[in-house]
């Protein structure tokens, strides 16, 4: 197949686990034999077309109008203040790519697609310019929401943009049983919604390709003894994630352990909260934050150091992170109530079990799941194992963009839509046995 394939973020530019994906799931795709066309955003310095690793990517230059918006748009996006200039930066970028992909690749250059691909709210006005003027099938993937990131206090207009692809789109991809049944009570269609888990590389995500030296350096860093406990939390520092929560936590963990350091990296904008949380419990050193995205290197290594990965979110549809811990064959204790997909990833009881599910929006609950995994080191290994062979079985990238192209081609063939629902069952049932 050829496929273009819209999404905000892309290495080398890369801010979350949107961006992971789109990296990872497109170089699978070539990897197996398709051709894919990348759109993405270009943050002033970089080629605007160039190939890497098999993949096509095209970053438009963008051009700042965001003065023009307050004009004219609704009272919802006025209020977005300083931040238009984010939206005018989406909106642009969603406006050139889906002419230089209609007017330019496909109209001038000849070149003949099968399928685009949006991904979420980011990339939908590309899809909706797509839709209404080709005949290609779109398929929309949804990541995220807006009344899911906001607490239902999000963007009006975002929330349209959303819901408006969802009806124009030809099929939708979302990433979890737990997203599907949210999008359905939000009065989405759920005959035209497909699962498919994200995936991990677990040849890169492997503990035996890490020095025990190179392990050891990262601990010291942190000032973790040979007998200390490195609790590690990685993520965008938001709300959703339930990090503020996680550091309230640590009183009641340091009480029976009081050589556990919780390591904290990342960045966003609860960075001065969780600094001054810590401080106001007493525990700053035992909180130890590094807030910066680094190469995914020292994020492996910072995995391969801990004793055990926390991720309380109380909104998190998929969750990769999980899934790097479970490859590099570490216990977990993740939030697990409401629209969280670490709840599909890790098993909380049985011979399979990898870690502990807890109510994230509560610090007792995150502290007593800390506890339950260090009190028990054996076990918490067994458990790590336990993760990795989960990993290989399920959650490969492979696995990922096979269940992808099969929607994807039955999509395309216009089948009806109920075979296309047939065959999402038939891949879901697959994954799940």
């Amino acid at each position: 197949m050829r496929i273009g394939f819209f999404v905000w973020e892309y290495p080398p530019a890369v801010v979350g686990g949107l961006g992971t994906y789109a990296e990872y799931i497109t170089r699978e795709f070539v990897a197996m034999g398709h051709d894919v066309t990348v759109f993405t955003m270009n943050v002033g310095n970089q080629k605007t077309r160039e190939v890497f690793k098999g993949v096509e990517i095209h970053r438009p230059l963008n051009a700042d109008v965001s003065n023009v918006f307050p004009m004219f748009v609704t009272e919802d996006l006025k209020k977005w203040g300083t931040n238009i200039r984010f939206f005018n930066d989406i909106f642009i970028y969603n406006v050139l790519s889906a002419t230089k992909f209609i007017n330019s690749l496909i109209k001038k250059e000849g070149n003949k697609f099968d399928i685009a691909c949006v991904h979420d709210w980011l990339s939908s006005i590309s899809g909706i310019i797509v839709k209404n003027q080709t005949k290609l099938p779109v398929v929309f993937h949804v990541h995220s929401t807006e009344w899911g990131r906001s607490g239902s206090k999000g963007s009006e207009v975002v929330s349209h943009f959303e819901a408006a692809t969802a009806e124009a789109a030809d099929h939708i991809i979302t990433v979890s049983h737990a997203m599907r049944e949210d999008l359905i009570r939000h009065g989405w269609p759920g005959q035209k919604i497909s699962v498919v888990w994200n995936g991990v590389d677990p040849e890169r995500y492997n503990p035996e390709k890490y020095s025990k030296e190179d392990v050891q350096k990262i601990r010291e860093k942190y000032g973790i003894s040979e007998n200390g406990k490195m609790l590690f939390f990685l993520g965008r520092l938001t709300w959703v994630k339930g990090v503020r929560n996680l550091v309230q936590a640590m009183p009641l963990v340091l009480k029976e352990f009081p050589n556990a350091k919780l390591v904290i990296l990342g960045k966003g904008e609860e960075q001065k909260d969780i600094t001054e949380t810590a401080h106001r419990l007493g525990i700053a050193g035992n909180v130890l934050t590094c807030f910066d995205f680094l190469p995914e290197e020292e994020r492996i290594l910072h995995y391969a150091a801990s004793d055990v990965c926390i991720f309380p979110s109380v909104y998190e549809p998929f969750g990769i992170v999980s899934l790097e811990a479970m490859s590099m064959a570490k216990p977990l204790v993740v939030g697990a109530q409401g629209v969280v997909g670490f709840k599909e990833q890790v098993m909380s009881s049985g011979p399979e079990q990898n870690g502990i599910h807890v109510n994230g929006n509560d610090p007792a609950d995150i502290a007593w799941g800390i506890k339950e995994v260090l009190k028990d080191e054996d076990r918490a290994k067994r458990w790590g194992k336990n993760g990795r062979r989960r990993v290989i079985k399920y959650f490969t990238w492979r696995e990922a963009a096979e269940q992808t192209l099969q929607i994807y081609e039955t999509v395309q063939s216009n089948k009806p839509e109920a075979k296309v629902n047939l065959s999402c069952e038939m891949a879901t049932q697959k994954t799940m046995a």
